[in-house]
């Protein structure tokens, strides 16, 4: 059980973790605003079991998130989002990354919750099957699927494009 200053170790934690969790609450909901509320959604529910928490809250935070996508707590209030670009962006370089960054996004948006998620937990959080079954509350085997579904998917969605991305093309060499 945590003390009196209970928050302080949150906010030393959030200091620390926020703008990975946050880039990963965008990939999950998907887009800057939506995002935005699902980790924001994700810390008021993880505040209400601040207490009885023991150790790092963020793999119980994570999977408060990814539960949260799978779910589809927002479908019913999608819209389409705005990107605010800064000005600083012009070397074709950062341009041909942001290109990238953008249609992986509008990809992973085509995807049904839970493949999102298992593509979000498997490739961009670099978790194993096991740890994304874990996180999910599913099996390893709708793990495998859902990731095999997802890939195939985004390479769908992505079309040409899709040989730029390294994990897209890492089912088809095996």
């Amino acid at each position: 059980m945590r003390g009196k200053g209970r928050y302080d170790d949150l906010a030393a934690f959030l200091e620390v973790r926020g703008d990975a969790l946050l880039r990963t609450a965008v990939l999950l909901a998907p887009g800057q605003q939506a995002g935005e509320d699902l980790l924001q959604e994700a810390l008021e529910r993880l505040l209400r079991k601040w207490h009885e928490l023991d150790g790092d809250p963020e793999g119980y935070l994570r999977r408060i998130m990814y539960n949260r996508a799978v779910d589809g707590w927002r479908s019913r209030y999608r819209r389409p989002e705005t990107l605010g670009l800064p000005a600083e962006i012009a070397v074709a370089d950062h341009v041909s990354r942001l290109d990238l960054r953008l249609t992986l996004i509008h990809a992973l948006a085509q995807l049904t919750p839970r493949q999102r998620a298992t593509i979000v937990a498997r490739y961009w959080e670099e978790l194993s099957e096991a740890e994304t079954a874990e996180a999910l509350g599913c099996s390893v085997s709708a793990v495998k699927s859902a990731a095999s579904r997802g890939l195939r998917a985004l390479r769908d969605v992505i079309g040409p494009d899709a040989e730029y991305v390294p994990h897209l093309n890492e089912e088809r060499r095996s």
